[in-house]
Order: structure tokens, then C-alpha cells, then sequence
């Protein structure tokens, strides 16, 4: 899977979430989070595009790996609170472990060609 794809697949994850975010109520804080943290990821892997050296690179899906790791955090805590069904838990959580272990495998192929 190329990396067009990926920055791609990340609006198609961002917009799920702003879909699920916008049909929660209370919690403001923890749903503005886990927006935040789920847009993030796509916005850095936008920003790779134009690092500026094959570190500045790697650093941008990095921040975006961290975001994704964020994001299943503010998920846990939004089910816990009961404010997402255990369905919906369980899809957003697998869309994040999907994204997450492709930048991992992005990570570790940028590192492998970074010489």
C-alpha cells in the first residue's frame, strides 16, 4: 500500500470519527480530545509529504503514531463513560489498530531506506 493511500485512508478515519463525535452528548472535553487526536493523524501524514529531509519524514508519522495511540485512549475513555455502544467501540478501535500498525510498517520501512 503506497503512502498516497494511507493520507487518503487517514480523512476517510478522521471523518468516522467527527461522524461518531458529532452524535455524542456530554463529555465535551474528552469527544473535542478524541477528534483532535483523530485528525491530527491525517494532518501529519499530509505534512510529511513536504518534510523537508528524510528525518523531518519519519518524525511526521511518528507524531502521527503517537496521535493514533491518543485516540485509542480518549476512545477507551468515551466507552467507559458509556457514551458509545459496544459496537461502535469495537469498529473505531479496529480502524485504529488498522492505521496504526500501517504507519508503524511505514516507519520501519522509512528507517530501513533513511541511508
Amino acid at each position: 500500500m503506497d503512502k498516497d493511500q494511507l493520507r487518503e485512508d487517514s480523512v476517510t478515519f478522521a471523518l468516522a470519527f467527527s461522524d461518531v463525535c458529532d452524535n455524542i452528548k456530554g463529555c465535551s472535553v474528552f469527544v473535542n480530545q478524541l477528534l483532535r487526536s483523530a485528525s491530527s493523524i491525517g494532518a501529519n501524514l499530509h505534512e510529511a509529504r513536504y518534510a523537508q529531509s528524510r528525518a523531518d519524514f519519519i518524525s511526521k508519522l511518528e507524531i502521527a503514531l503517537k496521535e493514533s495511540s491518543e485516540t485509542d485512549y480518549w476512545l477507551e475513555l468515551l466507552y467507559r463513560k458509556g457514551k458509545l455502544s459496544e459496537a461502535a467501540y469495537k469498529q473505531l478501535r479496529n480502524l485504529c489498530g488498522a492505521i496504526r500498525r500501517r504507519l508503524i510498517a511505514s516507519i520501519t520501512t522509512a528507517k530501513e531506506h533513511k541511508d
